[in-house]
């Protein structure tokens, strides 16, 4: 709506303030129903998501590619963030990284730095490339639908 200035008035997003304020006021009231808080680094970028990390939030997210509900609202993030920089921005704050399942059980807990091993993903330097994005693929004709009726000549 912003974007395309649909609705007089509206804002271009939630500030960086109001972003810590929310994962917070979610600690403090979701704190023992909820056990865990994700800050997405996909919407607020890899630094506000290590800051909310100190307010309230618990849980980084994981890798992805080529995200797209994120991308198509107009989020800047989302092709690739690599296990190695998620785990450095975790310890940056002086906490433990863990790897989790989709159901939130604790599948790798990386105590030593040392020891993190590198994962096909650190290895990636250009994820555009690589994977293709998002953007290109909207933007592309190659894979638009085009309906078998109107292609056709009456």
């Amino acid at each position: 709506m912003y974007r395309r200035q649909l609705v007089p008035g509206v804002r271009p997003g939630a500030t960086g303030a109001e972003v810590v304020r929310l994962h917070a006021l979610a600690r403090l009231m979701l704190g023992p129903t909820f056990r865990t808080i994700q800050c997405s680094w996909v919407k607020e970028g890899p630094k506000l998501a290590q800051m909310l990390l100190t307010a309230g939030a618990n849980d980084l997210g994981g890798t992805l590619i080529n995200e797209s509900i994120s991308t198509s609202a107009g989020a800047p993030y989302g092709q690739l963030v690599p296990p190695a920089e998620l785990r450095r921005l975790v310890r940056d704050l002086g906490r433990v990284p863990a790897q989790r399942s989709t159901t939130y059980d604790v599948l790798k807990v990386y105590d030593d730095p040392g020891e993190d091993g590198a994962e096909p993903l650190d290895a990636v330097t250009d994820p555009e490339s690589r994977f293709g994005s998002y953007r290109r693929l909207t933007a592309s004709g190659e894979f638009r639908f085009t309906h078998p009726l109107s292609a056709r000549k009456c």
